[in-house]
């Protein structure tokens, strides 16, 4: 979105009263997937608690609100799973409220879930349920959860590309759990996608997990960034040092989003919230400058004598 589009949403009110006034602008950074060289945003939106919700009017409103922000700030990737409860069903019906909006996600959304569950054969009714509660024609992106009965479920997502009906697989962990097992699998298996955890207080992807997705050409998403909002809430306490202004960054969740995106071998962050202005905050991320190696070190330096 250009700037004049922008400031022309915002004249309409067809922005919160937040973004309206906000210091950024969707000047969007963009990283390839390796295996497509399609380019997507550094920032996604995870949905994990903030859309697993009891479906009143106000907080489906709320959360539309939030989606259409999202978007008009150059937002794309949303992630998902059955595993997260009413998530997958709320994210339906936000996404049907903007097109009564005259909003149409599917020009924008990169759909992005999961298949849990331990039984193979049950894998695909699965999906074809979350795809109907997402109410869209197609995943983008399917990733087994957690390596759960991944054998099984990896042939599923692979045939379903060959056929089609699915753009990219993918495989996904957290926690630093079973990194050993996932770094098999990616020098093995033809997959598009990993998604594990990453921030500044666990960088135990750097060790080998990273620099093998660079080798083998596969696109990295990073879940976990505020380690569930503690080392955000965390930070906050301490003074953002002055050098962040160097790349444009105002806030905590900006800086250590930065951090994360800026490694060479990650392709996005998906950070979740439920608030319009930490929206803001973590959008803010792909704006501006984006650290280099010796400013990467930098703030880790800063980061561990606080």
């Amino acid at each position: 979105m250009h700037k004049r589009q922008f400031l022309k949403l915002a004249s309409l009110g067809l922005l919160t009263p937040l973004l309206t006034h906000a210091k950024i602008l969707p000047a969007v950074s963009y990283k390839s997937i390796p295996s497509s060289g399609e380019r997507i945003p550094l920032i996604g939106m995870g949905s994990f608690v903030n859309f697993n919700f009891f479906a009143d009017e106000k907080t489906v409103q709320q959360r539309t609100n939030l989606l259409r922000d999202f978007f008009t700030l150059g937002g794309q990737m949303i992630d998902s799973s059955p595993m997260y409860g009413a998530a997958e069903k709320n994210l339906g019906l936000c996404l049907k409220e903007l097109q009564k909006l005259g909003i149409d996600p599917r020009e924008k959304l990169l759909a992005t879930s999961k298949v849990w569950t331990s039984s193979v054969d049950d894998g695909p009714d699965e999906i074809a349920t979350s795809r109907a509660l997402w109410q869209i024609d197609q995943f983008d992106i399917l990733q087994v959860h957690n390596l759960l009965s991944w054998e099984g479920h990896l042939e599923t997502l692979l045939e379903m590309k060959a056929e089609g009906r699915l753009r990219y697989v993918g495989i996904t962990t957290s926690h630093g759990r079973r990194h050993g097992e996932l770094e098999k699998i990616m020098r093995t298996q033809p997959i598009d996608f990993i998604q594990a955890t990453y921030n500044m207080a666990d960088r135990a992807l750097e060790q080998r997990i990273l620099p093998v997705a660079a080798e083998q050409g596969i696109a990295v998403i990073i879940n976990r960034p505020f380690q569930r909002g503690e080392l955000v809430d965390w930070a906050k306490k301490k003074p953002l040092p002055g050098f962040a202004a160097e790349i444009d960054c105002d806030n905590w969740a900006t800086f250590l989003l930065k951090f994360i995106v800026s490694h060479p071998a990650v392709t996005c962050a998906i950070p979740a919230t439920t608030r319009h202005d930490h929206l803001a905050e973590n959008m803010q991320a792909m704006q501006g400058v984006l650290p280099d190696a010796a400013m990467r070190q930098k703030m880790l330096n800063y980061f561990a004598g606080l």
